[in-house]
């Protein structure tokens, strides 16, 4: 069924609505394959680090797995019907690569079948495919040889990245790397919140170098290959000192940037890390893991950079200011044991509205990261926001529908932020919703509903929530003028 633009969920005075927009601006929505494929061994699939991890005692919230995850696997063709109602542009999902190569032994045709159908619905349905090949989902069986803190792993990313291309190549033409490296990296392998689940720092430094060293060896093997359009997405946020002219909170907020920011922004566009990263973590080991040309590849151009934002930091040295906010810097529980040699770090409240993720909800925050990107980076290439988007404890109502307010609001109004920093310089060509779908929110399980489409985990049937509609509302105003002058 069409969704109503008229409808009192589509705010078209709100300036996310009202403003002009630059041509060819994409808008789209994201999910990762561990998160709503389910069929978590079905189809050839084997065992990846999150299926392992969920199988351990208290790891994940409520005893959860991704048995069936939102059975996106199954149900792929009704999503993306859903997906065109609401006028998306762009579609952004991973491969599994437990899927594509089960136990990283060889293709697997079935899983790569399900990929190239989704391709071809897409394309069928005017959308283009955004392909991420790494969302965290490492075969539990790489792991078991030492995962990302082994660096052969970055030499099997590589030929799963071939499989996949071999595949899909044809059609798709944006390529993703990574995901969130910070997770995958520090929460999975320092902190021990995300699978799999490890608290060895040395081993999370290791796991930094070695997923930067895959980028960039999949770049120039994509590149090779004929690919155009090659980048990477990363999970950024603004440090903020609580007291500038405090030197503890400020050298605080020069290490939380550091760990969150620096050391992942630096090797892929500038070629080398940060000087004050490299002495913090030198009793982790990162210079042993470095080897002659390593950087020079990792620094390999890429054509876009992909920003995931969903809050910025107050940042104390004093750790009674934490203040309780839950922050896990992107993870599900809260540790401070992910910013290794900066255990010391706390995040203060600054009474601002909250998430059910317990996140601070300050949209500008988001203008003020991309225009600093600009600002600090002369080799910045164009911009996406990649994700953005927020977990509230939606309310079905007794019409059926799902009146997320909160949502609505804080999604127009994050679209907002990015508009004043285009009007400020930032070079920022696209915005992806996070999440298409409630889905499996790693440690949270199914705790935690980021999505604009409500899924009933008992039948899985999906409703539009009223920020989906709003957000079509925002896609079709900011496309129409395009389509007008295109038709006249």
């Amino acid at each position: 069924m069409p969704l109503d633009a008229t409808t009192p969920s589509h705010p078209s005075s709100h300036p996310a609505a009202a403003r002009t927009w630059p041509e060819g601006f994409l808008w789209g929505s994201a999910t990762a394959a561990a998160q709503v494929e389910g069929a978590s061994h079905e189809g050839g699939k084997e065992d990846s680090v999150w299926d392992a991890f969920a199988r351990v005692p208290g790891a994940i919230a409520h005893g959860d797995t991704l048995t069936d995850a939102v059975q996106h696997y199954r149900r792929m063709p009704e999503d993306v019907r859903i997906m065109k109602e609401l006028g998306l542009g762009s579609y952004r999902f991973s491969t599994s690569w437990s899927r594509v190569r089960p136990g990283d032994r060889a293709a697997n045709a079935e899983g790569l079948d399900f990929y190239s159908r989704l391709v071809d619905e897409l394309l069928e349905a005017g959308i283009l495919p955004w392909l991420t090949l790494y969302h965290w989902d490492l075969p539990q069986a790489l792991e078991e040889k030492g995962g990302w803190a082994n660096r052969d792993t970055a030499y099997r990313f590589v030929d799963y990245a071939d499989d996949v291309y071999s595949a899909l190549g044809d059609r798709v033409e944006h390529w993703t790397t990574f995901n969130e490296p910070f997770c995958s990296s520090l929460l999975g392998y320092a902190a021990g919140v995300h699978a799999p689940g490890r608290q060895d720092p040395a081993a999370a430094v290791a796991a930094i170098h070695h997923q930067h060293l895959a980028h960039g060896l999949v770049v120039g093997e994509l590149r090779g290959r004929g690919a155009q359009h090659l980048g990477i997405t990363l999970n950024l946020s603004n440090s903020i000192p609580r007291d500038p002219a405090d030197p503890i909170d400020l050298d605080a907020a020069r290490r939380f940037d550091s760990l969150q920011n620096r050391i992942f922004l630096d090797p892929i566009l500038r070629g080398a890390y940060p000087e004050d990263t490299l002495a913090d973590l030198e009793q982790f080991g990162i210079r042993d893991v470095i080897r002659p040309g390593d950087l020079e590849i990792i620094g390999a151009p890429i054509d876009f950079l992909g920003v995931n934002h969903y809050h910025d930091d107050l940042i104390s040295g004093h750790r009674d200011d934490e203040g309780g906010d839950g922050h896990s810097g992107g993870a599900t529980r809260p540790t401070s044991s992910c910013w290794i040699g900066s255990e010391d770090i706390a995040f203060p409240s600054r009474g601002l509205p909250r998430t059910a993720m317990n996140w601070e909800v300050n949209p500008d925050g988001l203008r003020k990261l991309l225009v600093r990107l600009g600002e600090e980076y002369d080799t910045l290439p164009p911009l996406y926001i990649t994700e953005n988007g927020a977990a509230y404890d939606d309310v079905v109502g007794p019409d059926g529908a799902v009146h997320d307010a909160e949502r609505t609001t804080f999604i127009l109004d994050h679209i907002a932020s990015v508009g004043q920093a285009i009007d400020q310089g930032a070079d920022v060509r696209g915005y992806f919703v996070w999440s298409l779908l409630d889905n499996f929110e790693w440690s949270w399980g199914y705790g935690k509903r980021f999505g604009i489409v409500r899924v009933d985990y008992d039948s899985f049937e999906r409703t539009v929530k009223d920020s989906g509609v709003a957000y079509a509302g925002v896609i079709s105003a900011a496309t129409a003028p395009r389509l007008t002058r295109a038709s006249a």
